[in-house]
């Protein structure tokens, strides 16, 4: 039961991915992965911490999309997956201090570093079109 179980919330989740690897975002699914790319990434960093919950789904990742297309994007695309790559989004998420954990959030990191951050609450209580802006601001001030 455990396999099948697992290869459905696997099947379940596998567009929730897609929907951000498809926009050229790269998925970070170990503690290693992660370790590797955020403090070496030079530049600015998007990390979106995806997750199953419904704002994730009609704003987060929807929101992610039409920020990206912006003329001014972050040098570097990253996900993890809250709930499913759990230690790869415990990982990612020092990066993130004093932010308490939350998901789905989207961090924008410059040379490593925290910049800009949105959290669920921010997620939960506005537009795809609003969390799109606010991103779009955020890469105009530190992506250039």
């Amino acid at each position: 039961m455990g396999m099948s179980f697992d290869r459905y919330m696997r099947d379940m989740v596998q567009p929730m991915r897609d929907e951000l690897t498809r926009l050229g975002i790269q998925e970070l699914t170990t503690p290693e992965e992660v370790e590797q790319s955020l403090p070496n990434a030079k530049g600015t960093a998007l990390v979106v911490v995806n997750s199953v919950c419904g704002c994730a789904a009609g704003q987060a990742r929807p929101g992610v999309a039409l920020a990206l297309e912006s003329t001014v994007k972050p040098d570097h695309l990253y996900t993890v997956f809250a709930g499913q790559d759990k230690e790869a989004t415990a990982k990612a998420r020092e990066y993130f201090a004093p932010y308490p954990p939350s998901s789905p959030s989207i961090a924008l990191l410059k040379d490593g570093e925290l910049v800009h951050f949105i959290e669920r609450h921010q997620v939960e209580n506005r537009s795809a079109e609003e969390i799109a802006a606010d991103l779009v601001d955020a890469f105009e001030r530190y992506c250039q």
